[in-house]
């Protein structure tokens, strides 16, 4: 795996340069030696388990933390020392955040705006995130999906060329999920550098160009999604239900691993370009009545899950 973040790259000047970072509390070491670029216009993921070091990273890059050792330049200036600089020119929508309960949506949004010398269409954002009909709702009557919405909206509603988005849809249900995700790539269309820190490895792999892996303070790997999945060798399976049906002549097939079956369902696990052609084809054949046929991929979870040490652990 490309843990030098080579792989399938894109265009475009360095935006965000990370080099041998380094962050400690106390006796805890945070993130420990970690390196990346971040080019102009693409998403980068940053996933891992709690405690990974994601957010420490991220805080480092906005200027929020002083790191221990090592350098972080956004567009060439150190985000502490020059940060006021950078602030126009970034948006940030943190992990966790909070508004006076009173304040309308509406108010926050025009309040975020006047930070910044220019600003974006603040309605068509409210708009696009499915918040206007709460324009005039207080934040304290929000619910916690709105309330993260309303965050991305803040994050936006200055037209920034970098944003930084931490567990972006968190609380959203999939309608909302998928709004946003829409709305994330709108704005990478319009050139913007997003880097995007989430524990849903489905959003991850739908909307990054690559995904750096974090465990324990480290970069275990990073690539493209597509790359990374790839690398991991993982079966594919051929998953359906077949009543009365011995599955085991199956096993025989070019490619196949193993077959598992527990009554009337059926697994069939195996790699190559023909191996689940060659299931379906001898069903057919053998007139089997199968029915919730499905061809299961590997992911970016399987990446996660592999490289990544357990929950219990984090």
């Amino acid at each position: 795996m490309d843990t030098n973040g080579e792989g399938e790259r894109m265009g475009g000047s360095t935006v965000v340069s990370v080099e041998n970072l380094r962050q400690v509390y106390g006796s805890v070491v945070a993130v420990d030696g970690v390196s990346f670029e971040i080019r102009e216009g693409e998403i980068f993921g940053l996933v891992g388990p709690n405690g990974a070091g994601k957010t420490t990273t991220i805080e480092c890059i906005e200027g929020l933390r002083v790191p221990a050792e090592g350098q972080v330049r956004v567009w060439g200036l150190d985000p502490r020392r020059e940060r006021d600089a950078l602030l126009p020119r970034i948006g940030v929508q943190l992990q966790s955040s909070a508004l006076p309960e009173h304040i309308s949506v509406w108010e926050a949004v025009d309040l975020f705006a006047s930070f910044y010398p220019r600003s974006g269409d603040g309605r068509h954002l409210l708009d696009r995130l499915g918040l206007a009909e709460k324009r005039n709702t207080p934040f304290g009557k929000l619910s916690g999906g709105q309330k993260q919405r309303l965050f991305i909206a803040l994050a936006l509603v200055h037209g920034p060329e970098l944003v930084f988005l931490d567990e972006l849809t968190t609380g959203l249900d999939p309608h909302a999920r998928h709004a946003i995700w829409d709305l994330v790539r709108g704005v990478r269309e319009q050139g913007k550098t997003i880097l995007l820190s989430s524990h849903f490895m489905e959003e991850a792999e739908r909307l990054c160009d690559r995904v750096a892996v974090m465990d324990r303070g480290r970069i275990v790997a990073l690539d493209a999604p597509d790359s990374l999945i790839r690398s991991l060798n993982a079966e594919s399976r051929v998953v359906f239900t077949a009543g009365g049906y011995q599955a085991d002549e199956l096993s025989g097939l070019p490619g196949v691993s193993r077959v598992e079956q527990s009554g009337e369902r059926v697994a069939v696990y195996g790699q190559g370009a023909e191996f689940a052609g060659a299931v379906v084809t001898v069903l057919a054949r053998q007139g089997v009545h199968f029915r919730d046929l499905r061809i299961e991929q590997p992911t970016l979870e399987d990446v996660f899950l592999a490289l990544t040490r357990s929950p219990a652990h984090s």
